[in-house]
């Protein structure tokens, strides 16, 4: 068997590793952290589960990427998915306005919805989500296909700008341009620089239909961990990567930071690029090239809260939910944003569990943070941050509940117990550099 060595066991590693199992390689994954998954993990506080990252997935829907790729690796009967509601996949609350839009599944009833709500724009409305959905069709990967030379080429609209694109079609309403918009703290882009194919691939997600895991994401990761190790591989956690040794530009041996050294025939890496080049030996990479990677801006970090509620006291919301406080474009760029002022607008979801009724026994929220809000305590570590840190931290969650109750004026009464989670903890979980929420 040809073997293959995986540093980082996220989604990204897992997968890799599970396709190439299913090819006939022996795969070896190592993972830094204590549990596998990344931003799969779910982690318990008083007994209870939340969910570290991914919170949503789409593509599960009949002939959708996500089904045929689990499909394919075996994994898929494994999963215990909950679809979010037909009329209203996602809910999009502006505080200030008090409009609320529930966005119903389904490319149609999509169009419909926001037609109704914006008559004036109807017919540039189905332009641009026509232009969305052909502009996915150009991404090979997206649907699975495989490659032909026409993948290699792509159209105008596809590597313009979410902003350029509604413009073509049309759109003039400042109101539906940031409703449209309402994605951006899934990718950490720009509706004004992000290539249009990535906010179309994401938005395509949603309105097909999106699903959470019902019990959290640790799932999936365990299910692809046996597919690696009923071929024969092993994932390896607490194995954090210390060096790559390499000569003559071929890794020769990598070593983790309890002493034990791996080789293998292939190698894949899936940690920050930035982190990546702090492990090679010097010379493996050109100097301009290790110049341009740190030079790169990341995307923003951001705060969470984690609510536990009281037995029957708030409603299971079976959809994601976002907030702004208005129609300011400010919302969406985080650095604009003064910390007397934060936040602008947040993301929440409440997981649901096994034989989940009317009631939600948790919920994650989060928003936006620029990692330099916490650069003073940057060389601490979890758990020895200082008084300062931890009051600063009191601060930002108190005003995350003061904004939810603009939403929910009775949300606090309904909390049993809550905790939060800052840049600082994404940095030292995922190894990002700054707390990137996505990378570069």
């Amino acid at each position: 068997m040809k073997t293959c060595l995986i540093i980082g066991g996220g989604i990204g590693g897992l997968v890799s590793g599970a396709l190439l199992a299913k090819e006939g390689y022996k795969v070896t994954v190592l993972e830094k952290n204590a549990i596998i998954g990344g931003g799969l993990q779910t982690f318990k506080r008083h007994g209870v589960s939340f969910p570290t990252g991914m919170h949503i997935f789409g593509g599960f829907e009949g002939g959708g990427n996500m089904r045929k790729l689990f499909g394919y690796l075996g994994v898929l009967d494994k999963l215990s998915l909950r679809p979010t509601d037909d009329d209203a996949f996602d809910v999009v609350s502006i505080i200030n306005n008090g409009d609320t839009y529930r966005l119903p599944k389904g490319k149609e009833a999509f169009v419909k919805y926001l037609s109704e709500r914006f008559p004036v724009e109807a017919q540039h409305i189905q332009s641009y989500v026509d232009k969305l959905y052909k502009i996915s069709e150009e991404e090979y990967l997206y649907y699975l296909h495989e490659l032909t030379p026409q993948d290699f080429s792509h159209s105008e609209d596809f590597m313009g700008s979410t902003t350029q694109l509604m413009d073509k079609c049309g759109i003039q309403d400042h109101k539906l341009k940031v409703l449209l918009s309402y994605l951006v703290p899934l990718f950490g882009g720009s509706p004004e620089i992000t290539p249009a194919f990535i906010p179309a691939l994401l938005s395509i997600h949603h309105i097909n239909g999106h699903f959470q895991f019902v019990n959290g994401s640790q799932q999936l990761a365990e299910a692809l961990k046996d597919v690696i190790v009923e071929a024969g591989g092993e994932v390896i956690a607490n194995a954090e990567v210390v060096r790559i040794k390499v000569e003559d530009h071929q890794v020769t041996e990598i070593v983790t930071k309890n002493g034990n050294t791996y080789s293998s025939d292939h190698y894949i890496s899936d940690v920050h690029p930035e982190v990546l080049l702090r492990l090679v030996d010097e010379g493996a990479f050109p100097k301009a090239f290790k110049t341009r990677i740190q030079s790169i801006s990341e995307t923003f970090s951001c705060f969470k809260v984690f609510v536990k509620f009281k037995e029957n006291a708030f409603p299971y919301l079976n959809h994601a939910n976002f907030c702004l406080t208005d129609y300011d474009n400010n919302s969406f760029d985080y650095k604009a944003i003064d910390q007397k002022d934060w936040p602008q607008g947040l993301m929440y979801i409440t997981p649901p569990i096994e034989n989940q009724g009317d009631f939600a026994q948790t919920m994650v929220i989060i928003a936006q943070m620029d990692f330099d809000w916490v650069r003073p305590w940057e060389n601490t570590r979890t758990g020895h941050r200082g008084t300062e840190y931890e009051n600063w931290k009191q601060t930002m969650m108190k005003r995350v509940l003061d904004y939810m109750e603009k939403r929910y004026p009775d949300f606090r009464n309904c909390i049993d117990f809550v905790f939060a989670s800052s840049p600082l903890t994404i940095r030292d979980y995922y190894g990002n550099k700054e707390g990137s929420n996505y990378g570069f």
